[in-house]
């Protein structure tokens, strides 16, 4: 069964369309108009294992909000699609992410009851890269994307100082704990006492 989903999402701010693989090989192609962000989007698809593609059209010379938002909420929503009925999925999956300085801790639970708890401090910081994506956009690209996937998600900083390590450390440990979830293991239901996810 394939676990692939793709969708376009158009506003007067923005125009988007993502597909993803879930059981890809990491191969991403990214264009947001945000190198870092396409930077953060990157490290999701490769070290999520999943095929990934985005690309966005948006009013970056406004600012940079509006395109970080759409796109998180529709790589959810993707997401979300290609996870299906959930059937036979590992469903809870949690890690410790070191980059450098910088630790991370996720659990996540692919529930179906979207909740986000954020206890990340992000150092004041100037922004990141041209056009700018401002350190204070990664909670919610984060929150954006768990909401439209339905995922519990918790996300703590251990420690950390630099701001591009923190987020980044974020990024990949999302991704590691999304590839440890969605697994699929033999012989298994939907992961629920309720017989759904």
């Amino acid at each position: 069964m394939s676990r692939t989903a793709s969708r376009s999402r158009a506003t007067k701010e923005t125009s988007i369309e993502v597909s993803i693989d879930l059981d890809g090989s990491g191969v991403t192609d990214i264009s947001t108009g945000i190198p870092f962000y396409d930077h953060m989007l990157d490290q999701l698809g490769r070290h999520g294992g999943f095929d990934l593609t985005v690309k966005a059209v948006g009013d970056i010379e406004i600012d940079t909000h509006h395109t970080v938002e759409d796109v998180a909420i529709t790589v959810g929503e993707v997401f979300a699609e290609a996870l299906g009925d959930k059937a036979g999925v590992r469903r809870f999956a949690s890690g410790r992410y070191p980059l450098d300085e910088a630790l991370i801790d996720i659990a996540l639970d692919l529930s179906g009851r979207p909740h986000v708890e954020w206890h990340v401090e992000i150092p004041e910081s100037l922004p990141l890269g041209t056009p700018a994506f401002d350190p204070q956009l990664a909670e919610h690209a984060v929150a954006s994307f768990a909401t439209s996937a339905n995922i519990t998600l918790h996300v703590e900083m251990v420690r950390g100082r630099n701001t591009h390590h923190i987020i980044e450390a974020t990024f990949k440990g999302l991704a590691r704990a999304l590839r440890d979830a969605v697994r699929v293991e033999d012989g298994a239901g939907v992961p629920s006492t309720k017989g759904v996810l």
